[in-house]
């Protein structure tokens, strides 16, 4: 894990792999949640007997917006940014989905520091997170997450 405690130290990894997160594994119990949650009930996500006969990946799958919103879990294995008195998740640019994650798929983030902006005291930070699967060429997605700081 990185440890980041200020603009001048965030701004030295721009242009550079900041790091990994550990592996996580999506299992039918978090699909099934999260379907609950969202009320996102596709039988694709939740019917295991259903989706392993007639889905074109013959198991379940974890929704888009699921592996989205992992993004501050595995960010925070990544990096420790400190000395904070706000962080704002502003958004998310560019975002291409490669393929689905399959029940049971670990996966991992990965995050580029893009940029790194001194807005009048407000920090934008622009991280390419990239979400793979483990045993597979082609990630899950990629796409620019924008975080704003307030240090101290």
């Amino acid at each position: 894990m990185v440890i980041i405690n200020g603009f001048e130290e965030y701004k030295s990894y721009e242009g550079r792999m900041l790091g990994s997160s550990g592996c996580h594994k999506i299992d039918q119990d978090q699909i099934d949640r999260f379907a609950d949650a969202t009320r996102d009930r596709q039988w694709i996500h939740i019917d295991c007997e259903r989706a392993e006969k007639h889905s074109p990946f013959k198991s379940t799958i974890a929704h888009g917006y699921l592996t989205l919103s992992l993004i501050p879990f595995l960010w925070k294995q990544i990096a420790d940014v400190r000395n904070v008195k706000m962080e704002i998740n502003y958004g998310i640019e560019n975002l291409k989905f490669g393929q689905p994650v399959l029940v049971n798929d670990e996966v991992q983030l990965h995050a580029f520091v893009k940029s790194i902006t001194n807005l009048r005291g407000t920090v934008k930070a622009v991280i390419q997170a990239t979400l793979k699967i483990n045993n597979s060429a082609k990630p899950a997605y990629v796409g620019d997450v924008i975080f704003l700081y307030h240090f101290n």
